[in-house]
């Protein structure tokens, strides 16, 4: 009869469900298993002797702590241009950010004291125990603010469509794969979500200033931080977010002054750059199991998640 046949019907909608969904998690843990890391071991032997630097804001990273008075407020009010929710003495409250490459904490801190609820994430696991170190010593923040060990692609499976923002300052510039990582990006972000990224052009100017400079000269960052061949043009940037569903908002130079020790805005971006992305709406994006899809027809590689 009639209701008979519409519980059948739906008894294999559910069954045609839980295939799909058995399917995706064989996918995730095929895609990313141990056997694939998704860390670059050269990124994380640079990183583990600072580890326990992190805080001290004249040492090694006295540049990343002088950036957050840019770089908190850009993000502060871009996203509070989007939204009319707003929270006096806690204007980001509500807001899910993931801290991709957090290091110490040191960007996961001030957007916590905002209000937002903020999963920082490392694979350096000396880095993360110097961040719930530091968080400990607030009460506010140690409710705001959990830290994980773990790369972007390992949360992925647990985590899809799950945050408002994500913040990737410093980091992309580390990435094996920029694009499998912007692929990573998409997949744990809500449709309409932010993505935010501050990083290096690949200029000579850049490897003149961010490497000889930087890093030989002044020693204001450590001698082999960084590779001028992982530098990522602007340009490049903005045509992978586009080509994965993102649109690109907003690009903005960055100009960092050692003498002052103090971070500007300016018009050009031939050096630093802070770049803020939304992820199409959902009737525009391909469904979770479409992307996972096209990755694995890619190359799997590894991706660094840690800030410099």
């Amino acid at each position: 009869n009639f209701f008979s046949h519409i519980l059948s019907d739906m008894k294999r909608r559910y069954w045609f469900h839980d295939i799909q969904l058995s399917l995706f998690r064989l996918t995730m843990k095929r895609l990313f298993s141990t056997s694939h890391s998704s860390v670059d071991s050269k990124e994380m032997k640079k990183f583990q002797l600072l580890a326990h630097k992190w805080w001290d804001e004249e040492g090694e990273f006295s540049a990343l702590h002088s950036m957050n008075d840019i770089r908190v407020p850009f993000i502060r009010d871009t996203l509070l241009n989007m939204s009319s929710n707003y929270h006096l003495g806690n204007p980001l409250s509500g807001v899910k950010i993931l801290d991709v490459g957090c290091g110490g904490g040191l960007l996961s801190e001030p957007l916590g004291r905002l209000g937002a609820s903020v999963t920082g994430i490392d694979p350096l696991e000396d880095n993360i125990r110097t961040a719930d170190q530091h968080k400990s010593f607030d009460p506010v923040l140690a409710k705001r603010i959990q830290y994980k060990s773990s790369s972007l692609e390992e949360i992925v499976e647990e985590s899809m469509e799950t945050f408002d923002v994500i913040v990737a300052s410093e980091v992309v510039e580390h990435v094996a794969d920029l694009e499998a990582f912007i692929k990573c990006c998409s997949l744990v972000l809500k449709p309409e979500g932010s993505l935010f990224i501050t990083t290096i052009n690949k200029t000579q100017l850049s490897y003149v200033l961010g490497i000889v400079v930087a890093e030989k000269i002044i020693g204001i960052v450590p001698e082999g931080t960084h590779e001028w061949e992982k530098f990522v043009p602007p340009e490049e940037l903005e045509r992978l977010l586009e080509s994965n569903g993102f649109s690109v908002k907003t690009v903005n130079g960055m100009l960092y002054n050692p003498l002052s020790g103090s971070w500007s805005w300016m018009e050009n971006t031939s050096v630093n750059y802070a770049m803020h992305a939304v992820k199409s709406g959902a009737r525009a994006q391909s469904s979770p199991t479409d992307a996972l899809s096209e990755m694995e027809s890619e190359q799997p590689s590894a991706t660094a998640g840690t800030t410099v």
